[in-house]
């Protein structure tokens, strides 16, 4: 016997919510309480609890409970994401059941599902009448199809600024009526498309009704100001042209991410296949208390993301009681303070380094930090930023981390968990993938 559709269209919606949360809350652990359902309308309620590290979420006739650990709580991003996904789902439920709402919101329904989620959390305000989270999942529908083309060969990037207004505010320009045209995704068919915007200087400028108003270059829009997160540095312009004005840039980078921008931080990463919400202030924060110096915390990550965004690896550790530490996890002959016997013409790698002695890892230039970081090996300083080793193949007996979720395990990984009972230890993989270590716990991933 077939179940009423607005019984199955509840189940099948239930199960959508499911496997969103567990898309991007993958670090929580679930439970589904039934409940009484007091009606079937497809209203969603984030329930409040007393415990920061419990997040309730009741639709239908289900409670569905997310636990994380109390020392790393929800955080005020992913909360608003659970938002933005129960805002999605029950508009896309009420609408199947009322023509009049199919008719004024068939854009609820265009492309991915979790571009939606991605577009509610970034709109912030879901009762908006001009519905700018439909522009938004509609840009990045057009970075989706950039993504699967190519021009002469090439690999495709491209980019777009959303202005949170609807004129220029750096360059106004006023253009005939038949000269307008939205950015959506029939300018895919266009193939000089794809060479007008490269994404990494120049975007698309767009306003909040979706209007193509020009082709620019994004440093022009960021306003100097220091950044709460350290950016990449090639993007580091599209995260300022966000910074406290609501605007939106969303790339497609050389590597086919897409990334997302808003309020002067990178927010979210669409990356082998599936979205990320990559909530880096709070991250970042967690691994400058580990490290208890600002400037090499701020000097360190830099240098990682960078060379994440370059998909270079490397491998960073911060000592808490060098002392005690270095011996059991550097062998002699990488530990820079170890004095060597200059005899003899030809130098060894010790000596090669020996420029290195006594330095700081804030004190270097950042492109020689960021060189060094690149050779095989470890990185090594103590928490004042001395540099201990560099290159350095750490000692270790850790076995393989188990039950990894995560394709990409080596040697890097082993070593990186190794150090992690030592110091604080960011690991930089040449996928892109960025893990914090400490205390044999990992931290997060980014």
């Amino acid at each position: 016997m077939s179940l009423p559709p607005v019984f199955a269209a509840s189940a099948l919606y239930d199960n959508l919510l499911q496997a969103a949360l567990r898309q991007f809350f993958g670090r929580a652990t679930f439970e589904i309480e039934a409940i009484p359902s007091l009606s079937s309308d497809g209203r969603l309620a984030i329930e409040p609890t007393n415990d920061p590290s419990v997040l309730s979420i009741r639709w239908f006739g289900s409670r569905h409970v997310l636990h994380v650990p109390a020392a790393r709580p929800f955080t005020e991003h992913e909360v608003s994401l659970a938002r933005a996904i129960g805002t999605v789902l029950a508009a896309r439920y009420r609408a199947i059941f009322d023509p009049k709402q199919m008719l004024e919101r068939g854009e609820l329904f265009r492309g991915a599902i979790e571009d939606r989620y991605v577009a509610a959390f970034l709109d912030g305000k879901p009762a908006d009448p001009d519905r700018r989270a439909d522009l938004i999942a509609t840009a990045i529908e057009v970075l989706r199809v950039a993504a699967l083309s190519s021009y002469e060969n090439r690999s495709i990037s491209s980019g777009v600024l959303i202005l949170r207004g609807e004129d220029d505010p750096v360059r106004a320009r006023r253009a005939a009526p038949e000269e307008i045209y939205p950015y959506s995704q029939a300018l895919t068919a266009i193939k000089s498309f794809y060479r007008l915007s490269d994404g990494l200087e120049t975007v698309f400028l767009v306003n909040r009704s979706g209007t193509v108003l020009d082709i620019v270059e994004v440093a022009r829009y960021a306003e100097p100001a220091q950044l709460l997160v350290p950016c990449t540095t090639r993007y580091r312009p599209h995260a300022l042209a966000t910074l406290g004005n609501g605007n939106l840039c969303i790339v497609l980078s050389p590597t086919h991410e897409i990334k997302v921008f808003a309020d002067g931080v990178q927010v979210f990463s669409f990356r082998n296949a599936r979205w990320h919400l990559l909530d880096l202030q709070a991250k970042y924060e967690m691994w400058a208390t580990a490290i208890g110096n600002p400037p090499l915390a701020e000097r360190l990550f830099q240098t990682a993301v960078d060379l994440a965004d370059a998909r270079e690896g490397a491998l960073f550790v911060v000592l808490r009681d060098p002392k005690a530490a270095l011996p059991q996890l550097v062998a002699p002959a990488d530990q820079l303070d170890v004095p060597r016997n200059t005899a003899g013409a030809i130098p060894s790698r010790g000596q090669l380094l020996h420029m290195l002695r006594g330095r700081s890892a804030c004190e270097i230039d950042p492109a020689v930090l960021s060189g060094l970081a690149r050779t095989d090996g470890a990185t090594v300083s103590d928490t004042s930023g001395r540099l201990l080793a560099v290159g350095a193949i750490l000692l270790h007996t850790e076995p393989p981390e188990p039950h990894s979720s995560l394709p990409v395990e080596g040697a890097r990984t082993t070593a990186a968990m190794a150090a992690g009972r030592f110091g604080a230890t960011l690991k930089v993989s040449e996928d892109g993938l960025i893990t914090f270590y400490d205390r044999q716990e990992r931290i997060w991933d980014i």
